[in-house]
């Protein structure tokens, strides 16, 4: 299981798991609860490739980043 903490967003951390190339079992600690599990939700199973190519660089509020951001974020940082 991997963690990140999260900067600049209500959210204070996510944890997920990569197998075979897939993100699996995303979990938002904090922020909206709805559009967090949406997100989990919607990303369950997706290559990392992808979540990374649709979710980097979405802002919210001009925070220049956003939960979905950071779980960008968080991949790029598991992957490399």
């Amino acid at each position: 299981m991997n963690m990140y903490q999260t900067r600049g967003v209500c959210s204070q951390s996510i944890t997920f798991e990569i197998k075979d190339g897939r993100l699996h079992h995303v979990q938002f600690i904090g922020g909206c609860h709805g559009n967090t599990q949406g997100i989990a939700k919607l990303v369950e199973g997706m290559e990392v490739q992808e979540v990374i190519s649709r979710l980097d660089g979405i802002d919210c509020s001009g925070r220049g980043t956003s939960c979905p951001d950071q779980l960008a974020r968080a991949l790029k940082a598991a992957v490399s």
